[in-house]
């Protein structure tokens, strides 16, 4: 059942959203984020995107990480993003979509994941509220 319901929740987002569910171009890490994370997290960044109340771990409030953790972690951040480093608890299930294999497609002979990456990190850098 809950399944059922998180399926037609997504698909409901999808019809509203239109977001692009293929790789999107542009490398502005506010674009980057809107188009692939914001159903979850919420174009403000604070957890409380459409898909959400469907997650059952909860969606965190990007605009506080460095109140919560004291320092803005990058490396970390880009690591959950590529699906390349230590998964918290949270992300285990992989509930949070992993982006590397996608934001890494080859373009004009160029592997730009990691930059996606970097961008959409230093966008959320830029949500932190004091």
């Amino acid at each position: 059942m809950r399944f059922v319901s998180l399926l037609f929740i997504v698909i409901g987002c999808m019809a509203q959203d239109r977001s692009p569910r293929k790789l999107i171009t542009t490398l502005d890490g506010k674009e980057i984020f809107n188009a692939y994370c914001a159903s979850c997290h919420g174009l403000d960044g604070k957890g409380n995107g459409p898909v959400a109340p469907a997650i059952r771990s909860g969606v965190p409030d990007l605009t506080i990480i460095v109140r919560r953790k004291g320092k803005f972690p990058t490396t970390e951040l880009e690591a959950f993003i590529l699906g390349t480093g230590k998964l918290a608890a949270a992300h285990g299930s992989r509930e949070m979509p992993v982006w590397g294999p996608l934001f890494r497609h080859v373009e004009n002979d160029q592997d730009l994941g990691l930059v996606r990456a970097r961008r959409v990190v230093e966008y959320i850098q830029s949500l932190q509220r004091k």
